[in-house]
C-alpha cells in the first residue's frame, strides 16, 4: 500500500500553522496565549521554586490576565504574591492589567 501525504489524506486541509495564520480570530487567540505564556516566564522567578510547577498561565484579555492555580493553598500563596507580581510586570514593561487567581477545574 503506498503512503499518502496528509494532503491526500485529509483532501483540503491546511497545517495547523498556516491555519492559524490565515484566520484573524485564531490569529488573535495565538498571539493572547503567547502573551500569557510570556507573562507567566516574566513572574516565574519570583515564584517559591515549589509553587512554580502548581501554576499555569490562564487567559488574558481587556480585564486582566488569569493565573490557574492547582488547589486553594496555592491560590492563597498567588494571592499574597498578586502586588509584587504585578509591579514587576510593570518594571518589565508590561501593560498594566489586573492578576486574577482562580483555582484549575480537575478534569
Amino acid at each position: 500500500m503506498a503512503s499518502s501525504s496528509p494532503t491526500t489524506v485529509f483532501g483540503n486541509t491546511l497545517p495547523l500553522r498556516q491555519a492559524l495564520a490565515g484566520s484573524e480570530p485564531l490569529a488573535r487567540l495565538t498571539q493572547r496565549l503567547r502573551d500569557s505564556n510570556d507573562r507567566l516566564a516574566a513572574i516565574s522567578p519570583l515564584l517559591p521554586a515549589a509553587l512554580r510547577p502548581q501554576v499555569q498561565a490562564g487567559p488574558v484579555d481587556e480585564q486582566g490576565w488569569t493565573l490557574l492555580a492547582a488547589n486553594g493553598a496555592v491560590s492563597a500563596k498567588l494571592r499574597q504574591l498578586v502586588p509584587l507580581l504585578e509591579a514587576s510586570l510593570a518594571d518589565q514593561g508590561w501593560p498594566a492589567l489586573p492578576i486574577r487567581v482562580k483555582v484549575r477545574s480537575a478534569g
